[in-house]
């Protein structure tokens, strides 16, 4: 899971203004539409010679890869050799190889590809600029649109290996108090002021034990919480949302959002309870460290939380009215179900995946159109995703169990 995070769902809404027409001929015009908005997107694009290398061309990590000219229907010889990025090679397919295109609808990414068409990746802003203007009135138009603009690259790691992980993260929703309270002992901490000057700042054991670091988060929480437990979830996730019950009784929800890290190596603590013999190796989901540190004792659930060093900092936003989820490292909010985090080096942020993979404990198949959006310390290598469930208990639960077989493809303006 991410150190850093993520989201709810954001809504699409389309103006009709064809009401008072018959339906022959709203049908009508939003061909035309379609064909204006599409038709003047690029002229008829011919395809490009194919190259004579048989090496994949090198891509400088800050340059993404432009994809060749070549209509939707050319044959792939015409498209250009497999393309590197420092830990991903892009290898050009045609869109009838992605699985199950027709199960997704894809004018539900538009709010998530809107997001990201705030900070465009390079090589983005005319596409963006067509996309932003354009409002799918249903599904078969937004596939025209997706199909004739994008090119799919199916993500390889450097050796040409396609498959790769699918895991999931969510945005916890904990209860909280403004001041110590019984039941409420645990603070969230705001960055303390030496945070900057001081690299590598105190451990999570030297916060709980030495006077000098203590003095230095006192007069720093945001609000106190039940649970290391609901600490450490906030932490390893990145972000949050606290209901907290106000001096005056009220209740108000906020977001905590990441402000930076105690510049401490991260250790999973589901890896430490499989080498304590507490968990199993196929049985360490979050569900699984949480019921285990509900049921140890307070002196065990210390020995966990200490054995990862790293701690979190905060700081706190209202929620939008829009409902918006948190900001991921793209800087924009992130989609629940379709925003993922990725490895930069691997898949630039801002670019739309299609993504096969399954649900955990169902096994259903998962395939969808997602926008990478955020990264994580874990999250490396060119077949490797975070999928971001969104708030409350089920996306806890389904992010948790998420470690699924995965394959993918980049889609990037042809």
């Amino acid at each position: 899971m991410p150190t850093r995070i993520k989201p709810a769902p954001s809504a699409s809404r389309i103006n009709n203004h064809m009401a008072g027409l018959s339906r022959g001929g709203q049908a009508l015009l939003a061909v035309l539409v379609s064909w204006l908005v599409l038709g003047c997107a690029a002229p008829p694009l011919q395809p490009r010679p194919a190259q004579t290398q048989s090496q994949p061309q090198p891509l400088p990590a800050d340059n993404p890869p432009a994809a060749p000219a070549a209509q939707p229907d050319a044959p792939l010889q015409a498209l250009r050799e497999p393309l590197l990025r420092p830990r991903a090679r892009w290898v050009p397919v045609d869109w009838t190889s992605l699985p199950g295109l027709a199960g997704d609808q894809p004018s539900a990414l538009w709010p998530a590809l809107r997001a990201g068409c705030a900070r465009p990746a390079p090589g983005w802003a005319a596409m963006c600029a067509r996309a932003l203007a354009f409002n799918p009135p249903d599904d078969s138009f937004a596939w025209q649109f997706l199909q004739r603009e994008l090119q799919p690259y199916r993500l390889e790691s450097l050796d040409g290996n396609a498959d790769g992980l699918a895991t999931g993260y969510f945005e916890p929703l904990v209860a909280a108090t403004r001041t110590p309270q019984p039941g409420f002992a645990v603070p969230l901490h705001r960055p303390p002021a030496d945070l900057a000057q001081r690299k590598p700042w105190f451990t999570r054991q030297q916060i709980d034990t030495l006077p000098a670091a203590q003095a230095a988060v006192r007069g720093q929480a945001i609000a106190w919480v039940a649970s290391p437990l609901d600490a450490l979830v906030l932490q390893i996730q990145g972000s949050g949302q606290l209901r907290i019950t106000e001096p005056d009784g009220s209740v108000q929800t906020v977001r905590l959002a990441f402000a930076g890290h105690n510049d401490q190596p991260y250790r999973s603590v589901g890896r430490w309870l499989i080498d304590q013999g507490e968990l199993r190796p196929d049985g360490a989901s979050w569900p699984a460290i949480r019921q285990w540190g509900q049921q140890a004792g307070a002196a065990r659930l210390q020995q966990m939380m200490w054995a990862n060093p790293r701690v979190v900092f905060f700081r706190e936003e209202p929620l939008p009215d829009d409902g918006a989820g948190p900001r991921g490292a793209q800087g924009v909010p992130l989609t629940a179900g379709r925003s993922v985090a990725v490895d930069p080096l691997a898949v630039p942020y801002g670019t739309p995946l299609w993504i096969s993979t399954t649900e955990p404990m169902t096994s259903t198949p998962l395939r969808r159109l997602v926008m990478a959006q955020d990264t994580g310390s874990a999250i490396t290598g060119a077949v490797r995703i975070d999928y971001f469930w969104g708030p409350g208990l089920v996306a806890e639960q389904q992010a948790g169990r998420m470690k699924q077989p995965l394959q993918a493809w980049a889609l990037w303006p042809r």
